[in-house]
């Protein structure tokens, strides 16, 4: 059986911004919450953290900011993923050096590759580094799909440990599943596919929701896996339109709303990024107050 990272939900953690950078003081305020309120782990600079718009060294100040929060208490896991091979293998040697647990590696975007070139690009960043790699399957933002032969021969790989799948294609999670079994662990990429994905096995999901609901994300995913269908199932639909709203607009956009609206200083999204609509925004804000 390959290592298990974590189990439960991981926050995809959003960046708070201000004028001169990564507001690190907000993010620090941000990961206690998380840690105080029963997260298993945190996912950063990934794509709700908009890694596509920071650059080299804000990457580097935040996830140290993040290893130094958590000091152990929960698993950090750093997004290092790239279409250039030498730059994901660069920046995924720089977060082992910073000491995270883990990194999520986002299958190569607008060049993209063949099935057979994904393996050789996941081959040649997993021959650079030790630590865990969590395999990121989203085509609708990639334009490209891990197919489930694909996971099972990187699923031989001692370092690549699980996948966060975000296809949203449920028979393809099964086959996955199937093929893999304990070589490769799963994980919703889908905060409304969470317990369909653990039904086939998966370990918990990479969220959005938990951002502003981490222990009800938490007790939901613990919920299903010591048995508590009933319970859990209801807290999955329960949360349903919320989930909805959050993808009302393009992720990040929404959750940075609602984290402002909470109390914390987010900022504004990054360009090409902009700012919620409002009209979109207040009926978010009253799906939020329900829950």
């Amino acid at each position: 059986m390959k290592k298990i990272l974590f189990k439960g939900a991981a926050s995809a953690v959003p960046t708070p911004f201000d004028e001169s950078g990564v507001n690190i003081k907000e993010f620090e305020k941000f990961l206690e919450f998380q840690i105080q309120n029963k997260i298993d782990a945190l996912i950063v600079c990934g794509t709700t953290g908009e890694s596509s718009t920071m650059t080299k060294e804000e990457k580097i100040e935040t996830i140290k900011c993040a290893v130094k929060v958590s000091n152990g208490r929960v698993p950090i896991i750093a997004g290092t993923g790239s279409n250039n091979t030498k730059e994901a293998i660069t920046m995924s040697k720089i977060a082992e050096e910073l000491g995270v647990d883990g990194v999520l590696i986002v299958t190569p975007y607008y060049n993209k590759t063949t099935q057979t070139g994904l393996i050789q690009h996941y081959k040649a960043i997993s021959d650079n580094i030790t630590i865990p790699i969590i395999l990121y399957n989203v085509p609708s933002r990639t334009g490209l799909n891990i197919n489930p032969e694909t996971c099972w021969e990187l699923s031989k790989i001692e370092n690549i440990v699980a996948i966060k799948e975000a296809s949203g294609n449920l028979s393809q999670v099964a086959q996955i599943a199937h093929l893999c079994r304990d070589n490769l662990h799963i994980y919703s990429g889908n905060d409304d596919q969470a317990l369909p994905i653990c039904s086939l096995g998966g370990l918990g999901v990479i969220s959005v929701l938990s951002n502003i609901k981490p222990q009800f994300t938490h007790d939901m995913i613990f919920d299903f896996l010591n048995g508590n269908i009933t319970e859990s199932t209801k807290k999955q639909l329960d949360c349903i339109p919320l989930i909805n709203n959050l993808f009302s607009e393009v992720n990040p956009i929404p959750i940075k709303a609602c984290l402002n609206k909470i109390g914390f200083n987010f900022g504004k999204p990054r360009l090409p990024l902009i700012e919620m609509d409002k009209e979109k925004q207040e009926i978010l804000f009253k799906e939020q107050n329900k829950n």
